[in-house]
């Protein structure tokens, strides 16, 4: 009975089609999602750019450290001047959600 739940589950979630990535408030394609949102934050433009990623398959397994802090770390980044998010979505399949961070 529960793997029965599970596979329904599982087929209701392809069936809606954009279960990979979950971000609240921001937009999904059925099919296929690619944007970029983003805001200034601080003072500048900021030299240096950081990215960190969190990625979905299947909504099932989800990985990754997509956080401000992660991101200022891989640029090497002490004053954040903007942040911005890019996702990726292709038929709730495979999704990532990638955290960009400009700054000094």
């Amino acid at each position: 009975m529960k793997l029965l739940t599970i596979l329904l589950g599982l087929a209701a979630c392809v069936t809606a089609l954009g279960c990979a990535i979950a971000a609240p408030g921001y937009v999904t394609g059925d099919i296929y999602s690619g944007y970029t949102v983003g805001a200034g934050v601080g003072p500048g433009t900021g030299t240096k750019t950081g990215e960190a990623c969190v990625m979905s398959i299947l909504g099932i397994v989800a990985v990754g450290d997509g956080s401000i802090d992660a991101a200022k770390s891989a640029g090497g980044i002490t004053q954040v001047a903007s942040v911005d998010h890019k996702s990726f979505s292709i038929l709730g399949i495979y999704g990532n959600l990638c955290t960009e961070v400009h700054g000094q």
